[in-house]
């Protein structure tokens, strides 16, 4: 009996190993079918891009003059005109240089009738654009439209009846997913007009790289991959195991230049907002408030009293805009638009962003700590205020030791019950620099450097070009030393 039993438990065991490992083998198996599935179908629409730009380069110097070989100085000839007059008419003088540079990068075909959705970068300036099919065929592209902001551009090729790959929906998608990316890294190397397939998950949403990195371009909704991404494969597409595009590749974060395991790719929804004025070759709108605006942080939000770091704080109101004509203030805090709840900057800019331009919307905000809701009819961003944004930010990064100051205002005397009514208020402190160090906050106001007195910005930034060493601040909260450097 007892044996019986040992026998029947180990048919148990035997039949409980042989069944777990068919459904080991057979998830493998369906994952490793599903990205086939993939390589077979989205892979048949994924083309290769190369693209020429010619530069030329001015000779804005076509004389020659000779130096001698070992004794230095000047040649016997000098400067002679007779000797140069013949230099010139012998050799024809020194050309104008002409210098050809090449670019590589990847497209989806979106249209059977030949229209393929690739980066802006991808093709940003080119004189001539080659597309290569994975069948091997080449086509002379055409830009049709495109869009330095969102970098997406829609090119057109003279063929028919091409294989096709479907923009999926972006918002449906959720971390840990699995992706595969398609493109043509290394093309010109590979020498095979077929793309590469890599597979990997989806490892985050809602990356932005910020304006250092993104320049005058929106990267501020972006999904992270773990999939290799390698130069090339700008704007070849993310697919899910579908074969659905959800995404086009645009960027990697790389200390080498090569695969790391960090990817970026751009949302398809952000894609399918702008595709039909991409092909019919008009000028993408994108949605402005003309405002400036600061997220909190935990100094700042208990300063005002806010129960969390949740809404935007706008720090400056433009002349003329949206905003300004809708009766929105400085120190106003920004909760909500067009009904929808908003945490941060890069939130407000994406909402805002997608707005109709002309539309009327609903923007809640609180103010003196009393909701208040205003009706702000939204402009359209303009380029000059981009720029001037950009110019501000710049100016920003390279602030004093880690200070961020403005002018005082009858709104921010206000908002944080200054009793001052000179010096500069300070709107940020860099983390980990030196006025961070000195427990420097967001909304006290600097009233002298070094025994010098600071009435407005003029006066801090004549004072603080002729700062050296570690400095002595006083405040509205008192006496701070500033270090020149960190940990001195």
């Amino acid at each position: 009996m007892h044996k019986k039993l040992l026998v029947f438990l180990g048919l148990i065991l035997f039949a409980g190993q042989a069944f777990g490992a068919d459904v080991v083998s057979s998830d493998v198996l369906s994952l490793e079918n599903a990205i086939i599935n993939v390589a077979n179908t989205a892979g048949r629409a994924v083309v290769s891009i190369s693209t020429e730009h010619t530069q030329k380069v001015k000779n804005t110097n076509k004389r020659v003059y000779f130096n001698q070989p070992f004794g230095g100085g000047q040649s016997p000839f000098g400067k002679d005109e007779n000797f140069q007059k013949f230099f010139d008419e012998f050799f024809g003088g020194m050309p104008d240089r002409e210098y050809k540079q090449r670019g590589l990068g990847s497209g989806v075909i979106i249209n059977k009738e030949g229209y393929i959705l690739t980066n802006e970068h991808v093709v940003n300036n080119a004189d001539k654009i080659t597309v290569t099919l994975p069948d091997g065929r080449e086509f002379q592209g055409e830009v049709k439209g495109q869009d330095q902001r969102s970098d997406l551009a829609v090119i057109k090729i003279d063929s028919h009846n091409l294989p096709v790959a479907a923009l999926g929906d972006s918002d449906n998608i959720k971390i840990g997913q699995w992706v595969v990316a398609i493109g043509n890294p290394y093309s010109y190397a590979m020498q095979n007009p077929e793309p590469t397939v890599t597979q990997g998950v989806i490892s985050a949403l809602h990356r932005s790289l910020g304006k250092a990195l993104s320049q005058e371009r929106d990267y501020n909704d972006l999904i992270q991959t773990d999939a290799a991404i390698n130069p090339g494969n700008s704007g070849g597409p993310l697919v899910n195991l579908k074969g659905e595009v959800i995404g086009i590749n645009v960027a990697i974060f790389s200390t080498s230049g090569g695969y790391q395991g960090i990817g970026f790719a751009i949302p398809s929804n952000s894609a399918k907002r702008v595709l039909t004025r991409l092909i019919e070759g008009k000028k993408i709108s994108y949605g402005w408030l003309g405002i400036s605006v600061q997220d909190f942080n935990e100094e700042l939000a208990k300063h005002l009293g806010m129960p969390d770091k949740n809404g935007v704080l706008v720090s400056k109101v433009l002349e003329d805009g949206p905003a300004k004509k809708s009766g929105m203030k400085e120190g106003d805090i920004i909760k909500q638009v067009d009904g929808k709840s908003l945490n941060n900057v890069r939130e407000l800019l994406n909402i805002v962003g997608k707005l109709e331009v002309g539309r009327k919307v609903k923007v809640a905000v609180i103010r003196d700590k009393k909701p208040l809701t205003l009706e702000v009819a939204i402009g359209e961003r303009p380029q000059a205020i981009e720029e001037a944004e950009q110019e501000s930010e710049v100016k920003a990064a390279s602030s004093w030791r880690g200070l961020q100051v403005r002018d005082l205002s009858p709104e921010s005397i206000k908002r944080f019950r200054i009793e001052e009514k000179t010096g500069v208020i300070v709107t940020n402190v860099e983390q980990g620099s030196p006025a961070d160090e000195a427990n420097i906050s967001v909304g006290e106001v600097i009233l002298e450097i070094n025994k010098s007195v600071v009435n407005n910005m003029a006066d801090y930034d004549r004072i603080t070009k002729g700062v050296k060493g570690d400095c002595l601040l006083r405040t509205s909260r008192g006496y701070f030393l500033l270090k020149e450097k960190i940990g001195k």
